[in-house]
């Protein structure tokens, strides 16, 4: 397959060779078709783009370049000797990244063992940032503990229902899960895009098995699956086109066991948010619910997530620069304010579940303060609310107890075993905002306050940020009782935020110019 290059004199090529690689590469992979000979032509042409460019200095720490091994790693089936190869040609050898990438990869072909040993072999060699690398072991043993104790698990939770006359109860548990939708069933038939059978499902192509350009139908529509967006411990998203259309392009979430209540939440999202605000909270097209999968096509973002930009930074040895810290703060401040007034807690609030959103028209500096034009495109979409709780089933001043366990991410209450609400939403949000500004996980202390004390991150914030803005939200969000009434303090940080933006327009002109820097190094690498 040639590379198509554009204009050698174009001053982006001059300087970035690899440039003209990635748009070859983006566009040999949308219109990658099932036939062997296009799949073996996008093989070559990322092998060619990798032989050219591994001993290149400018790329070795590049995530961009990184991708495109992995692309290569899920072409081809001799996975220990590309990664040899990487380890040869020093590719990010010295970045948690790679190991956490690699391991991720390993764990959606089912190669736990090796997955775990990749993980070690990262913390053996101190790979940076190494705290980010311990997480992520914490968490992928966590996903294969529950996988291990499901069945104990859903033992135990039989013994955990929703009763009004307690004073708390588990959101999360399988029980209460099983409880709500008995409730809610009638209603959820109504549903449009629900469809239910009690069979198993009984496709051609099994769907614990899919790989690239494999085909299944499911109510009358056939999905080509285009790769795997994304893998937990029950559940495996994947980018699919419908009847192969690659303008049709669908993120297929597929569970087992079956499990419809995500479906519910969407519906409760298109039913609350107003259609203003609705593109910042993901969409689900439909669901078919068998005996053994379910299987949820939703609207598929394919321009990266806060986690990707937060990792760009983290390869280079850089931090996240402030504009854009507080830009993606006022963004998840106001969609915590809408979302929790719609009383609704979306329960894994992480970067890894914010899509990134960008506007199709041009950034002007006048409509960023009103959220007017462009603006209203740019932002982040919040998915994945498979853990997310419709507040109205619940007896009024419900609060709650479980934990959630995603490692880095249990607020206050969750660690010391007292009952949260909103807090399991806002705590994630303090995480992501520490993520942005020192590329690391939250750490917290109790710190003396007024013969009490209050609760605040170990890391210290630099003397050159907007320090009271970012001590505030902290002080804030950590500090929050159940009782309190969170989402004046939620509205009344983004204006503190939106007003120190509005200030000077001089920090808008720069922020335009980071997001237009971040959408062309995520995007031309996805």
């Amino acid at each position: 397959m040639a590379v198509i290059c554009r204009d050698s004199g174009d001053n982006a090529s001059a300087n970035d060779p690899l440039l003209p690689w990635l748009w070859s590469i983006k566009k040999a992979l949308d219109d990658l078709s099932s036939t062997a000979d296009s799949a073996s032509q996008f093989e070559t042409l990322l092998k060619d783009c990798i032989l050219k460019f591994k001993d290149d200095d400018r790329y070795k720490n590049d995530v961009r370049f990184l991708k495109i091994w992995f692309l290569y790693l899920d072409a081809v089936h001799d996975f220990e000797s590309v990664f040899k190869m990487m380890e040869d040609s020093r590719i990010c050898t010295t970045y948690s990244l790679l190991y956490i990438s690699y391991a991720l990869f390993l764990e959606s072909k089912g190669k736990l063992v090796d997955a775990l040993e990749i993980y070690r072999m990262g913390i053996s060699r101190n790979a940076k940032p190494l705290e980010r690398l311990k997480k992520a072991e914490a968490l992928f043993l966590g996903r294969m503990s529950a996988i291990v104790d499901a069945c104990s698990l859903q033992e135990i939770d039989c013994r955990e229902s929703v009763d009004p006359g307690k004073s708390f109860v588990n959101p999360w548990s399988i029980s209460t899960f099983n409880d709500l939708l008995m409730k809610m069933k009638n209603q959820i038939l109504k549903y449009n895009g629900y469809h239910a059978s009690n069979k198993n499902y009984s496709g051609r192509v099994p769907l614990s098995s899919l790989q690239r350009n494999k085909i299944i139908e499911i109510g009358g529509k056939k999905y080509q699956i285009k790769g795997c967006a994304g893998q937990g411990g029950f559940a495996k998203v994947f980018r699919a086109y419908i009847n192969s259309n690659p303008d049709d392009v669908v993120a297929l979430k597929i569970q087992k066991p079956a499990f419809p209540w995500e479906f519910y939440m969407y519906r409760q999202l298109d039913n609350r948010i107003v259609d203003k605000e609705r593109p910042s909270f993901g969409f689900a097209q439909r669901v078919h619910v068998f005996s053994d999968y379910s299987v949820l096509v939703c609207d598929y973002l394919g321009q990266g997530t806060l986690q990707d930009a937060i990792n760009s930074y983290i390869v280079t040895g850089h931090k996240m620069d402030e504009e854009l810290c507080i830009y993606y703060t006022i963004e998840m401040l106001h969609m915590l304010e809408i979302l929790h007034s719609a009383s609704i807690i979306h329960g894994d609030f992480k970067p890894d579940n914010l899509l990134m959103r960008y506007a199709r028209n041009e950034l002007i500096e006048e409509g960023f303060c009103s959220r007017t034009g462009a603006w209203c495109d740019q932002g982040l979409c919040l998915v994945d609310w498979g853990r997310g709780m419709d507040l109205s089933l619940f007896p009024d001043g419900t609060v709650f107890k479980g934990d959630c366990r995603t490692s880095g991410f249990c607020c206050v209450e969750m660690q010391e075993n007292k009952p949260w609400r909103f807090q399991v939403d806002t705590y994630g949000l303090c995480v992501i905002v520490h993520m942005m500004l020192h590329g690391s996980y939250m750490e917290i202390q109790k710190v003396s306050s007024d013969g009490s004390y209050i609760y605040q991150p170990k890391s210290s914030l630099k003397r050159y940020w907007n320090v009271e803005l970012w001590k505030k939200l902290f002080t804030e969000l950590l500090n929050m009782d159940s009782g309190d009434d969170h989402k004046k303090v939620l509205r009344s940080l983004r204006a503190s935020f939106e007003d120190y933006m509005c200030s000077n327009p001089q920090l808008i002109k720069k922020l335009k110019q980071l997001l237009v820097r971040q959408r062309n190094t995520l995007c031309s690498s996805a």
